[in-house]
């Protein structure tokens, strides 16, 4: 969504996030750290100088572009990660979980994020928030599926700012599939679940495992 609304919502949270992230792991030069599915554009956002230089390896399914040339770049696909057991002190992955389209897809996904990180961190927007954050439009993604589809070029936010095609509208449709804590505990059976609030209503969901935690994590920290 190239417009100058989303960046704007996207930089404000990822921000949060960052900060929590930063503020709970404290990493270093020394961390090795898999971002599944990002770019440098959420490390640029962390507010310490020394750490946006940290050594984090991007993995995507699409080869980086003229701005993130220069980076360590994996093309490669977050269900079969090409990667040894443990490989990575951090799996980092931030809005990708949702994007896989089913639980079969996703629970291949957190298998693996679980096999190659021997800690992890992993959002995905919650269900229950009542803005669907890809379509930027309140309640429609409470309704029944097949009502949804009809909706999305000129129901939502989404469908008016980007004026998608057809094939665009059924390619959404069919690739996200929301979460909610049952779920993503069920992909990340025994860890914490942080929550990310806005207005005390949680927006996100966060699966956080900590390798190197002296005590067990809270189980509903909030980012702020």
């Amino acid at each position: 969504m190239d417009n100058w609304l989303y960046p704007r919502i996207q930089r404000f949270f990822r921000s949060r996030r960052m900060r929590a992230f930063v503020r709970h792991f404290q990493p270093t030069a020394a961390t090795r750290i898999l971002d599944v599915g990002g770019t440098p554009f959420n490390w640029s956002l962390i507010p310490n100088v020394e750490n946006t230089a940290l050594p984090v390896t991007f993995l995507n399914v699409h080869k980086p572009g003229p701005r993130e040339r220069g980076a360590s770049w994996v093309v490669a696909d977050a269900r079969f990660l090409p990667f040894r057991e443990g490989s990575f002190d951090i799996l980092y992955s931030n809005s990708v979980l949702e994007h896989l389209g089913n639980r079969a897809q996703q629970q291949a996904f957190a298998a693996e994020s679980r096999r190659v990180g021997r800690s992890y961190y992993v959002q995905t927007p919650y269900r229950w928030f009542p803005i669907e954050p890809h379509l930027l439009t309140p309640l429609i993604h409470w309704l029944p599926r097949a009502w949804q589809r009809p909706l999305l070029r000129y129901g939502t936010l989404w469908g008016w700012i980007n004026r998608p095609s057809p094939e665009r509208c059924d390619e959404l449709w069919h690739e996200i599939c929301l979460l909610d804590m049952r779920a993503l505990q069920r992909l990340y059976p025994g860890v914490a679940i942080w929550r990310e609030r806005i207005g005390g209503i949680t927006k996100s969901i966060i699966a956080v495992h900590d390798a190197n935690a002296h005590r067990p994590i809270k189980h509903e920290d909030a980012v702020s």
